[in-house]
């Protein structure tokens, strides 16, 4: 049996019993007590359940309406977010015309771009804004209200200004992402620029970590249909019912 698929059967197990204990799961997988104690250690690791003496428990849905600002963002999960922006940097090609939103994951894409490259980049990042054009590339930042903690320009004037472009491919951060409500972000104007930018776009990447599946936030800018997902850590299957999901190598 492959890695994943015992993954997802002690998750659906969890799922229907909310608690389990090493001996049951190595029963009910046909395999040894050790293997099992490695897979609840990896996805422990990836958020999916909680290892406990003994066994696991479920993670029940998580919500939240709290956002860290950039300073704190671009402290955690560092080395996924740069796997991710390696694997995103590589889909853009010559004569793209690209969204990139704000957001620590879509920065860390940035710094993994072909200096080389003739794309044309429209952000709504300040941050990213200025790592474009020290890159040499040609950039323009979206005209709207500066939001500090995340860096981000939006309003009804970046919405309005976004109705103009098509652009070829579109990549867009999240800070939840769940079955029931899709992509989510806590804050509604940040959303509402996130939800027009992928209306614009022909290709959608979402860019997110292991820690934001299973998290819903206060606002919905997507459906997983909308985006194919970019992440570091392979997903449980029931998203991959919805969208396409592509695994970041390390």
């Amino acid at each position: 049996m492959l890695t994943q698929e015992r993954h997802d059967m002690i998750i659906n197990y969890l799922s229907e019993r909310n608690t389990a204990a090493v001996s049951d799961l190595a029963d009910m997988l046909d395999t040894s007590e050790s293997t099992v104690r490695r897979d609840l250690t990896a996805l422990d690791r990836m958020g999916r359940l909680r290892k406990v003496h003994g066994g696991a428990t479920a993670i029940k849905r998580r919500h939240t309406v709290f956002e860290n600002d950039v300073l704190t963002k671009s402290t955690m999960n560092t080395a996924e977010k740069q796997r991710i922006g390696r694997a995103a940097a590589a889909l853009i090609g010559n004569d793209d015309f690209v969204f990139i939103d704000a957001g620590t994951t879509t920065s860390a894409m940035i710094d993994h771009l072909n200096e080389g490259l003739r794309a044309t980049f429209v952000t709504n990042g300040i941050v990213h804004a200025k790592k474009l054009i020290q890159k040499g590339f040609q950039a323009y930042i979206m005209g709207g209200q500066i939001k500090l903690t995340t860096e981000a320009v939006v309003g009804t004037e970046t919405v309005a200004n976004l109705r103009k472009y098509n652009f070829t491919k579109t990549f867009i951060g999240t800070n939840g992402i769940s079955v029931e409500s899709g992509y989510t972000t806590p804050d509604a104007e940040e959303a509402a620029v996130k939800a027009e930018a992928m209306k614009r776009g022909r290709r959608n990447y979402v860019l997110a970590d292991h820690s934001k599946f299973d998290l819903t936030c206060s606002v919905t800018f997507g459906d997983l249909s909308e985006g194919i997902i970019i992440t570091d850590e392979p997903a449980n299957n029931k998203f991959r019912k919805h969208t396409i999901i592509r695994e970041a190598e390390a």
